[in-house]
């Protein structure tokens, strides 16, 4: 991660707002430091969100499909997994 910062502005609903400066305070950090490790998570989930469906879709353009066998399987395994 780079040391090199930038700034943003963004703009929150009032609710959010108050509930960020209620944890900044009940966690000792700053709303900043908060808002950025908040968003830091999001862009990474995305990225890694977004490359599985690229990856999906090339497989699925490539004709690599599941067996109806395979998919009976995985839906049986979740089914008993509740």
């Amino acid at each position: 991660m780079s040391d090199t910062k930038t700034t943003v502005t963004v703009t929150l609903p009032v609710n959010i707002k108050e509930r960020l400066e209620g944890l900044a305070r009940t966690t000792l950090r700053s709303e900043e430091g908060i808002a950025a490790d908040a968003i830091s998570s999001y862009v990474e989930l995305q990225e890694w969100q977004l490359a599985k469906i690229q990856r999906g879709i090339r497989q699925a353009d490539a004709g690599e499909f599941a067996e109806d066998e395979e998919v009976a399987a995985v839906f049986a395994r979740w089914m008993n997994a509740s």
